[in-house]
């Protein structure tokens, strides 16, 4: 359960203390990118709690959503949409359900 956390943080520290600039084209793609992770994180850790926790799908599924997420904005770009939003929207949506979750777990 820790492991996923200690990843998050320690990515975090480490963009914090790198100072990373995001121009603004690439903007979106670091939105929906961190957006992707942070719901994988957050995945893992629920279902580390209900013991359904398997590295496999931990790890394939945080780099599919951060490329499908990507690819979408993409497309999105090349097409004139905004399309960022659609992975915004679901991504946010899923991270309030998971956090729902696992707050009802500790209550």
């Amino acid at each position: 359960m820790w492991l996923p956390l200690v990843g998050l943080l320690m990515g975090v520290l480490l963009g914090l203390v790198l100072q990373v600039n995001v121009s603004f084209e690439l903007s979106r793609y670091s939105a929906v990118g961190i957006l992707a992770a942070l719901d994988s994180v957050l995945g893992a850790v629920r279902a580390e709690l209900e013991g359904t926790f398997s590295d496999r799908i931990f790890v394939s599924g945080f780099i599919t959503n951060a490329l499908l997420a990507v690819l979408l904005t993409f497309v999105g770009d090349r097409l004139g949409l905004d399309l960022y939003l659609v992975a915004l929207i679901t991504f946010g949506l899923r991270i309030f359900q998971n956090v729902a979750l696992i707050r009802r777990h500790f209550l």
